[in-house]
């Protein structure tokens, strides 16, 4: 198999953009209001009423209806894999498909099956992810049901704090695990274009993340979050981050 010089172009901008993008988004949000930083402020503030609450049955079922939604991606990403492990075996009749449509470009089954077989990595990177989020949605349910209770006086104030902080990471973590597995679908829908041309590849690449930055930055819902903590999207006010 012999790869075209543009196709080989459009594959590395593809990592490259996926793995600096998740990197920007991370060191970002350090400086600046997105929706991964409202969100941990926002679990802090939960994990510290669920502290001096008496009885925690709704943040259970909070917290189950987000591990059924990782739950539910983790199964979807299993039959997408196998359709593709299928399409692999088939890649005759892929070809035969692509090639009916108009504008694609040339291709062969040795080049379909080593996009399907990029792809079908892709969805295990996906799984992966999905189900250490859903792992780690668990080591919470553990937490909260060690959580300092109301009428407890073993637990001052501070260790009810380092209790709620420290557990608000763990929720934390396997949100931004949850994340990354949504991130590996979006870049997927990218990579289909792969398929009919190159250049269709490297354009989509580029739109997903200019989406994937404007829900993160730029977003309604992001405004809407941060004003119930008074703040505005642009960087993070030394006073307004209560750490």
């Amino acid at each position: 198999m012999n790869l075209a010089l543009i196709d080989i172009v459009a594959l590395v901008f593809f990592v490259t953009v996926w793995v600096t993008y998740t990197q920007f988004a991370r060191i970002r949000a350090r400086s600046t209001y997105s929706l991964s930083h409202i969100l941990r402020q926002l679990r802090i503030d939960w994990m510290r009423t669920l502290t001096r609450k008496e009885h925690q049955i709704a943040d259970a079922a909070l917290l189950g209806n987000v591990e059924r939604t990782v739950t539910f991606f983790a199964s979807s990403t299993v039959l997408v894999l196998a359709g593709v492990l299928t399409l692999l075996a088939s890649a005759d009749k892929v070809v035969e498909v692509l090639r009916s449509i108009p504008y694609t470009a040339d291709t062969s089954p040795d080049k379909v099956q080593f996009k399907l077989a990029v792809l079908a990595l892709m969805f295990v990177f996906a799984f992966f992810k999905f189900t250490w989020s859903i792992r780690q949605f668990g080591f919470v349910s553990v937490l909260m049901g060690a959580a300092p209770q109301y009428r407890s006086t073993d637990f001052d104030d501070e260790q009810r704090e380092v209790f709620a902080r420290q557990t608000a990471k763990v929720i934390d973590q396997a949100g931004h695990e949850y994340n990354n597995g949504l991130r590996a679908y979006y870049f997927a829908l990218a990579f289909f274009c792969w398929f009919i041309h190159p250049y269709l590849f490297i354009c989509s690449t580029a739109i997903v993340v200019l989406v994937l930055y404007r829900r993160e930055y730029r977003s309604k819902v992001l405004r809407a979050l941060l004003a119930t903590k008074g703040w505005e999207p642009g960087p993070i006010k030394e006073n307004g981050d209560s750490q």
